[in-house]
């Protein structure tokens, strides 16, 4: 059990709606589909390349819920899967990381942004 948080490259969305409807389509666009692989956007990659900076990648299990956060990046969004137990504190930093990056945070549990 975990904590997911998406986080895209673009306008922020003017309310939690039009958010939702975003991140559906980035998510069907770029994580859905195994058949197409799409590298990160300079600006993800960027901001991937922080967060495990912080949080490396083979801390599976007690902060990451997931494969490698790397390997969950696709074009313009990412998608995080926390560990629950870490969730609060990894989730708050990624979060205003992704501030400083110019992206957008979404939490599809509670289809809400994040800011």
């Amino acid at each position: 059990m975990g904590y997911d948080l998406a986080v895209w490259s673009g306008d922020r969305p003017r309310d939690d709606r039009r958010a939702g409807s975003t991140y559906d389509e980035l998510y069907e666009r770029y994580l859905e589909s195994d058949d197409v692989v799409v590298p990160p956007t300079p600006r993800v990659t960027a901001y991937v390349e922080a967060l495990v900076a912080r949080y490396p990648d083979d801390d599976h299990g007690v902060v990451w819920a997931s494969p490698p956060v790397t390997e969950e990046a696709s074009g313009p969004i990412v998608y995080l899967l926390m560990s629950f137990g870490k969730a609060e504190e990894v989730s708050e930093y990624a979060v205003g990381l992704a501030r400083e990056h110019g992206l957008v945070c979404f939490d599809p549990q509670e289809e809400r942004l994040r800011s």
